[in-house]
């Protein structure tokens, strides 16, 4: 349960904001085209529509020449889509994981709510008479046959189908019945929708993500565990295509192309079994927090965490996730503790140290209440606690956790600031200090939507993130020194109120930016 009890605190530093002398942003590294590439299909137009959930937009592509035609986004009434589906009148639908809605596109272009199952939703399925089927993994595990025009309630074909997830990228067999993968089952099954009976069809898979049949009605399996793609003929799997890990979704086209998401890089590529063409290449997909450690700067990608060389731009390292299987879970903030570093998720509840050469994760502090950043603090980890509204201490070597200090809106970044804590809380447009303490005091006020800060010398440089404007704040004064695109904000009261904040990270005069929405790195050379 939230705390909602707001500390009234004395004004210490009253700001002058000025938009002079802006600095030149250059970008540093260049990402993907899409925030993670979810479910796929074909649409009777030939193009190739592609969900992202974290993006929150459906993409589509023309696999001819490799071109983005379109984007259907927020402001058409797509929120956190998954996997999207085709009708026989051309109408497509999708899942909305995180609101449960399931919806779509009626040939007058009007959207239409087929109904809402509960978060989760996310495979999405029409049979060849125009039944519309979807089914939950991760937040739930049900079946159910919606109608496609609203008018009827949901109707459930199993409460429960597979233990957190009950089927994936699911497809129609040869044989009439529907078929897809349970992700922890490590199975295939299929299952008779009209009577419920469900039986295996396949096993022996790392993790199964995603099913379909080309048009001789042979099944393909994409293994996200094994990053590879299964052909199953005969009741016999042979690897048809070895990828990498962090794969999500798969589509054939009228010519049986096969084609392949990923979640974790954001790219689609038409694969063979003798070939992996990139038609949109991947790279940074979801770059939230960031944090210098060496010569590298670390990005929380939420499916990944990735390093980058500062001198040149080379990918050092790159660390997948794979849900709910890879103990690195989704992280969408991280910071430096040591030689290791911090990686912290509100998507998960977690906080975890992870060792930079292997991936090893060597502590982990798990159920969380949606904590969203955390730095080292007198031997202690400091979190930034969004659902308690708090800072809190965790000691590994105790397994303690103390509320250091509670009392804000929406408590977001959390640094170092000399023996004391810098925390950026968004909901006030405050930056506060808080002593080992806990005592708290006010900083800077009157920012807009604080985000990410990071601190050289006598300035404090912060990240805006309803405006996407990064602020420098010295004497007194504060000046608008770059802009980028505002961040992506929450899509529910469940989640941070900046889903994946734009981060801040010094190293000498540089000061980098995490590009949530353009997927990118940027830099600025500060004095």
């Amino acid at each position: 349960m939230y705390k909602f009890l707001i500390n009234t605190l004395l004004v210490l530093l009253l700001a002058s904001c000025s938009n002079e002398n802006e600095s030149k942003l250059e970008v540093f590294i260049t990402g993907a085209k899409i925030a993670g590439v979810n479910g796929m299909h074909f649409g009777p137009d030939g193009y190739l529509y592609a969900a992202s959930v974290i993006g929150s937009d459906i993409t589509v592509i023309d696999t001819e020449d490799n071109r983005i035609v379109k984007r259907y986004g927020i402001s058409e009434g797509v929120i956190g889509p998954d996997d999207i589906a085709f009708n026989s009148k051309g109408e497509f639908f999708w899942t909305s994981i995180l609101t449960g809605e399931v919806a779509g596109f009626n040939t007058k272009g009007e959207k239409v709510i087929a109904g809402n199952p509960g978060p989760g939703v996310n495979p999405i399925t029409f049979s060849d008479d125009d039944r519309l089927f979807v089914a939950q993994c991760f937040f739930d595990n049900g079946l159910f046959e919606l109608d496609s025009n609203g008018m009827n309630e949901p109707r459930i074909i199993f409460n429960e189908i597979g233990e957190f997830c009950g089927l994936n990228g699911m497809d129609w067999g040869p044989d009439g019945r529907l078929y897809g993968p349970r992700w922890f089952n490590n199975e295939v099954v299929s299952v008779d929708v009209d009577t419920g009976d469900i039986r295996k069809e396949a096993g022996g898979f790392t993790v199964p993500a995603a099913i379909k049949f080309n048009s001789k009605g042979e099944l393909f399996v994409l293994d996200t565990g094994a990053g590879k793609v299964v052909k199953v003929l005969d009741g016999k799997n042979s690897d048809y295509a070895f990828i990498e890990n962090g794969l999500d979704n798969l589509a054939f086209n009228e010519k049986d192309e096969l084609f392949v998401s990923s979640y974790s890089e954001g790219y689609v590529l038409r694969v063979t079994e003798n070939r992996v063409e990139a038609i949109l290449p991947g790279g940074i997909s979801h770059a939230g927090g960031i944090a210098i450690i060496g010569n590298d700067i670390v990005v929380a990608d939420i499916q990944s965490v990735k390093a980058y060389n500062t001198q040149n731009g080379t990918e050092s390292w790159n660390y997948k996730n794979t849900f709910r299987v890879s103990p690195m879970g989704a992280n969408t903030s991280v910071s430096t503790y040591d030689n290791n570093l911090i990686l912290t998720s509100w998507l998960d509840g977690h906080v975890k140290v992870m060792r930079p050469d292997n991936g090893e994760i060597i502590e982990s502090l798990d159920g969380l209440n949606i904590p969203v950043s955390a730095t080292k603090f007198n031997n202690q980890i400091a979190i930034a606690m969004h659902g308690d509204k708090s800072i809190t201490l965790h000691d590994f070597k105790t397994g303690i956790n103390t509320v250091l200090v509670d009392g804000f809106v929406a408590p977001t970044h959390v640094i170092n600031y000399g023996d004391k804590l810098l925390v950026s809380d968004r909901g006030t447009g405050q930056l506060l200090s808080i002593d080992k303490e806990g005592d708290k005091n006010i900083v800077v006020e009157g920012l807009n939507s604080p985000e990410g800060i990071a601190i050289k010398g006598a300035s404090i440089y912060v990240f805006e993130g309803d405006t996407g404007e990064i602020k420098k704040i010295k004497n007194n004064n504060i000046s608008v020194i770059a802009r980028v695109n505002s961040g992506s904000k929450a899509q529910s009261n469940l989640q941070p109120p900046s889903m994946v904040f734009n981060g801040l990270a010094i190293q000498g005069d540089y000061l980098y930016v995490s590009g949530e929405l353009e997927k990118s790195l940027f830099r600025i050379k500060i004095l």
